[in-house]
């Protein structure tokens, strides 16, 4: 049997919470690895952390300053070497442009070639649907994820999302939400069909469970309707209706929903609350401003109005919660829009995936202490614009 229909074979028939166990024979024995490890990514994006049955006993490696960080960064293989003849190879696990974490497996030197380096990269890829899959299961891989304990607010938002990142020919995603382990009502949603693409920002009002559980109810309120095919003006009608019908008005969700139409770059958007976009174009940013409307659920039967608005090919929007742009430094100086653009500016280098935790640093740097006041949300969307068929 060939050795990577072998691996794979091993992935797709092992247990949930047996994924590593079972595929690093296959790699031990055929591609002569010595040391296999799947290292996944805490909620905040700061440490790859390994696998391992709890209690955990394997160290941490930092995301931006290890080898294994440096492919996750990159999503790209990268070969670090080993003291004896030996090397380390980190590949990413990443599934449809959703970051996981990094595979790094140790051989020989003389074992490693690109042909097998190439054959390694694929495996770790399938392990990554594998345990995006397993995840449905059991809780392994998602206790490797946690860095510290995450409140129950935090469970609530994380298990509420879609990913932190996607790829497709005409798009790339990131988004990211602070303070990972205690975050409120900031989310995000997203939703690929074959031509279109729906993103919702949102910011629910209030703190802790409360605030989850209101966002919890818009964003399944929004998803109900969008998944019966309604426009998403009416999807923002139904919603508000239900978190009317639950709150009368006591509780608000804010939310910015945008519908992409994949083939010309048009977007219908809805604005309904404190989510702001702004819009890199060549090396200029600006705030892109929509009518504001009333957020979910302040009043019974609101009717939303759509509005239209045109990316281009090789645009990056940047979407904020109130949470960034309202952050006070010290002295009482507000983050806002010109900070905004200069992060936007610094970051214009980086992929989409990993502008939201460095726009996030920056933020972090500008309140001037590590503990924020309100949870932030940063989305980050680069347009490819159309592709035509090949």
């Amino acid at each position: 049997m060939n050795r990577f229909v072998a691996a794979e074979r091993a992935l797709r028939t092992a247990a949930p919470h047996q994924l590593l166990d079972a595929v690093s024979p296959v790699l031990c024995g055929d591609y002569a690895a010595e040391t296999v490890e799947l290292l996944m990514a805490d909620y905040g994006l700061t440490v790859l952390q390994p696998v391992s049955e709890l209690p955990h006993t394997l160290e941490a490696v930092p995301v931006h300053s290890s080898p294994a960080g440096r492919a996750f960064g990159a999503q790209e293989p990268f070969v670090e070497e080993r003291t004896g003849g030996r090397v380390c190879a980190h590949l990413p696990v990443t599934v449809r442009g959703d970051r996981l974490g990094v595979l790094s497996v140790t051989l020989l030197s003389e074992r490693l070639d690109e042909e097998t380096l190439a054959e390694l990269a694929d495996i770790a890829e399938v392990l990554g649907h594998e345990v995006l899959v397993a995840e449905r299961d059991t809780d392994l891989y998602l206790q490797a994820r946690r860095r510290d304990r995450l409140t129950l607010a935090a469970e609530m938002q994380w298990q509420l999302l879609p990913g932190r990142s996607c790829a497709r020919p005409e798009y790339e995603l990131g988004a990211q939400l602070e303070p990972a382990y205690a975050i409120f009502g900031d989310n995000f949603d997203w939703s690929a069909a074959a031509d279109r693409l729906t993103v919702y920002i949102t910011n629910g009002m209030g703190e802790g469970i409360e605030a989850s559980l209101l966002t919890s109810l818009g964003i399944n309120a929004l998803r109900n309707a969008r998944r019966a095919g309604i426009p998403i003006e009416d999807q923002a009608a139904l919603a508000d209706q239900a978190i009317h019908a639950q709150y009368r008005g006591a509780s608000y969700l804010s939310v910015l929903m945008l519908d992409f139409e994949l083939s010309t770059g048009r977007i219908r958007v809805v604005d309904a609350g404190s989510p702001q976009m702004l819009r890199l174009r060549g090396r200029g940013v600006e705030r892109v401003d929509f009518e504001a409307q009333l957020p979910l659920g302040m009043f019974e039967e609101t009717d939303y109005v759509v509005q239209e608005f045109r990316v281009e090919p090789g645009d990056r929007l940047l979407f904020v919660s109130d949470g960034v742009y309202g952050v006070a430094a010290p002295g009482g100086e507000k983050y806002g829009e010109r900070a905004l653009a200069k992060a936007i500016t610094s970051t214009r280098l980086l992929p989409a995936a990993e502008v939201p935790r460095a726009v996030l640093r920056e933020l972090t740097g500008h309140r001037g202490g590590p503990k924020p006041e309100d949870d932030a949300l940063v989305l980050c969307l680069d347009w490819h614009g159309p592709q035509t068929p090949g």
